[in-house]
């Protein structure tokens, strides 16, 4: 079965909880969230996992609590995003020139998923990137979920160092790393609106640098 499937079952662990979710509340999405946003798009935005009352109740990626918010509307005070954010995701934002993703697709006890599960649904990501032909700036949240993007790209874990702000670029696409937007690191201060909105500002400043000859020639 694909791990696109609204209803893979790969994970026996992640399939228990979607049906214990599904028991509890079955007007939820309760289901694998996909990517959204703008496939065409130079900058990809990567995840962990959906929360259990985020996107596994909304359907929609980063949509429906405290990290959503913070996301949604940093994209839209950096213009990588039109619109006005809402918890339930009824509303008319439209991501622009960038698409949202997580690197596990299923929500897992505890926002916790396991290496295993990880490696399962890895090459989701690894496929949407090579999907993306104009992508120049990918841009993790947090460390696991750039050791994730790592291996998706066919390097170790261990590429680049950690920690907010941390760049390096692999066949023409500049990674940057930031703290993850959790209600946690808002709530403890560990990350601020406006370290995060630097990391966006940094990616648009990539974007917008001319490419090179390399780059023209890796996307054709």
């Amino acid at each position: 079965m694909s791990i696109r499937d609204s209803d893979c079952r790969l994970c026996p662990r992640l399939v228990d909880y979607r049906d214990s979710n599904r028991s509890t509340e079955p007007t939820w999405h309760n289901a694998p969230a996909p990517p959204f946003g703008d496939r065409n798009g130079r900058l990809l935005i990567v995840g962990l996992a959906p929360g259990r009352t985020g996107a596994n109740r909304t359907g929609r990626v980063f949509t429906g609590d405290a990290a959503g918010r913070m996301l949604f509307e940093t994209l839209i005070a950096t213009g990588f995003a039109s619109g006005t954010y809402r918890d339930d995701g009824h509303d008319d934002v439209v991501l622009r020139d960038c698409l949202v993703t997580n690197a596990v697709l299923c929500a897992p006890p505890g926002n916790k998923p396991l290496p295993a599960e990880e490696t399962t649904c890895r090459p989701h990501l690894a496929a949407l990137i090579k999907s993306m032909p104009r992508l120049k700036v990918i841009v993790t949240l947090g460390d696991v979920a750039r050791r994730n993007l790592l291996k998706a790209l066919g390097k170790p874990g261990s590429a680049m160092t950690g920690g907010h702000g941390a760049t390096a670029e692999f066949d023409g696409v500049r990674v940057i790393n930031s703290f993850h937007c959790s209600r946690l690191n808002l709530n403890t201060g560990r990350l601020t609106a406006s370290m995060f909105a630097a990391v966006f500002e940094t990616a648009g400043s990539v974007i917008r640098q001319p490419e090179t000859k390399n780059e023209e020639h890796r996307k054709h």
